[in-house]
């Protein structure tokens, strides 16, 4: 101040250049620094927010304030402008509080801002329109974006004071409507911190987890009593809205009385116009449901008694339309008598048929079966040797007749004869033997001759294998000299060894007949 005091009051001095003290630049500069804080201290400013382009790196803001003739620079440091509760924007006309002080390096004077508001209701106006321009150009009050509200939520999630009559109301009046389970979220709804305390409390619901400890809002109510543009400033503010716009959970906005307006409104699913009109809108009246369901259970009740009887006067119209149901059957019965009448002779034609076609196989087998060949081949043979003894008896009754002197000549031809007709009768035998062996060979006899047998079962039906005779099983072994009947017992472990019976020679063709000589 001494050195001040010396600039200031020595005008002679500095005129002349020789008695005044020397002082460098930066104690002229800290005088004036002092000069001014001291002088000026804590001042309000009114003015146009200029050259404003956001916070700097470091996170403080420069900028100034101007009027119609003048300009001041203005410095708002980092930890004040996060506390702020108006933000600088560019062309708002503020109330700025704070210190005046200078800038040494910059020979210049600005203000220290500490606190700032807008300059009245119109600045709050222009700016809350400038915002609402801004969101809006961005799509957040589309109504494309706003859900329809849970029905009967289980759950209602509030952004409110905790102490103040709006919370009261909405208790009260949820009770009356329909009682729910209800989470409060206690926030300030006005002052500085306001705005960020209701963001946090949005978000804070929206992440509560579906299956969590704490449940999950089904439909969220932001509330707040009337108040001034002021008062209600905190539901304009920016990050309030946005964070609106982002819940996943259906969001009532009940701010002030119905005919204040905010941001928040905007962006809300529905705006109800009071705190208590929030709570009607958010559950409905469980009597008036009841009602609701009673009406509808009787309307019900009526539908179907009127149904059920248009259905029986409808079933008895097509009653009398229909025909009896015997004259219903009686053609298909008609055609079902034919049918069968048909079928019948059919089966007996395809039968007839059938016993025909056998016959007629039975014959052929029968007539080309080994014992009639056989038979035919005795019957050859025995014309033969007819045939034969009346020709050589001629023959050799001739020859007696014509040579009665040649003894030696007919001795020789008997003898020649002989000979030839035992070859013969040797050769017709061979032949009946090789008959007689095919006969056998293709007849089951010769088979149970040696020491086969024949099983069968109860009717008479072949038993080919184990799995045919149970245990118990009634059953005929047929051998080749007869029938014994046996019962099937339990299935030997291996195949038991089979020991044939005493071979009988079978008594060949023509043992029984003698010689023709």
């Amino acid at each position: 101040m001494s050195a001040m005091v010396d600039i200031a009051d020595d005008d002679a001095g500095s005129v002349q250049g020789t008695n005044a003290p020397e002082i460098s630049v930066s104690e002229l500069a800290n005088a004036l620094k002092r000069t001014i804080e001291d002088r000026f201290g804590r001042v309000r400013v009114r003015g146009e927010i200029s050259n404003y382009r956001g916070p700097h790196a470091s996170g403080h803001a420069y900028f100034s304030l101007k009027d119609q003739s003048a300009r001041l620079d203005a410095v708002i440091w980092k930890g004040t402008f996060m506390r702020l509760r108006t933000r600088p924007q560019e062309g708002l006309e503020v109330v700025a509080t704070g210190r005046i002080t200078t800038f040494p390096g910059k020979s210049s004077y600005q203000i220290v801002i500490e606190a700032m508001e807008p300059a009245g209701v119109g600045a709050l106006m222009a700016l809350l329109d400038e915002r609402r321009k801004k969101l809006a150009a961005e799509g957040l009050f589309d109504e494309a974006r706003k859900r329809p509200l849970p029905f009967l939520p289980r759950v209602v999630g509030v952004v409110t004071s905790p102490t103040g009559a709006v919370i009261r109301d909405i208790l009260h009046r949820l009770n009356d409507r329909f009682p729910r389970r209800v989470l409060v979220w206690p926030v300030r709804v006005q002052g500085e911190t306001s705005a960020a305390e209701v963001a946090a409390a949005i978000n804070g619901f929206n992440a509560l987890p579906a299956d969590g400890p704490v449940p999950r809002p089904d439909v969220l109510i932001v509330a707040r009593g009337g108040g001034s543009l002021e008062d209600l400033w905190s539901f304009n503010e920016e990050i309030v809205v946005r964070s609106a716009a982002a819940s996943d959970i259906p969001l009532i906005s009940a701010i002030g009385h119905e005919t204040d307006t905010t941001l928040i409104d905007f962006v809300a699913d529905l705006r109800a116009p009071t705190p208590t009109g929030a709570a009607e809108k958010a559950v409905p009246v469980r009597a008036e449901l009841a009602e609701h369901l009673a009406a509808r259970a009787r309307r019900l009740a009526a539908a179907k008694t009127r149904a059920m009887e248009q259905r029986r006067t409808q079933l008895a119209t097509l009653a009398r339309l229909l025909p009896a149901p015997e004259q219903l059957l009686a053609n298909p019965r008609q055609r079902l008598d034919r049918a069968g009448e048909r079928l019948r002779g059919a089966f007996r034609a395809g039968r007839d048929a059938q016993r025909l076609r056998l016959a007629r196989a039975a014959n052929l087998l029968a007539r080309h079966s080994p014992q009639a060949e056989l038979a035919r081949a005795r019957e050859r043979l025995k014309g033969l040797d007819a045939r034969l003894a009346q020709g050589l008896a001629a023959r050799l009754t001739l020859a007696r007749q014509q040579n009665q002197g040649s003894t030696q000549r007919l001795a020789n031809a008997g003898g020649r004869l002989d000979r030839a007709f035992v070859t013969l009768l040797r050769q017709k035998k061979e032949k009946l033997e090789r008959l007689g062996r095919l006969q056998d060979s293709l007849s089951h006899k010769a088979v149970l001759a040696r020491g086969f047998a024949l099983v069968r079962d109860e009717k008479d039906a072949l038993v080919r294998g184990v799995a045919q005779a149970p245990p118990g099983t009634a059953l005929s072994i047929e051998f080749a000299d007869g029938r014994i009947d046996a019962r099937a017992g339990n299935a030997a472990t291996g195949p038991a060894p089979i020991v044939p019976a005493p071979r009988k020679r079978a008594k060949k063709p023509g043992d029984d007949q003698g010689s023709l000589f």
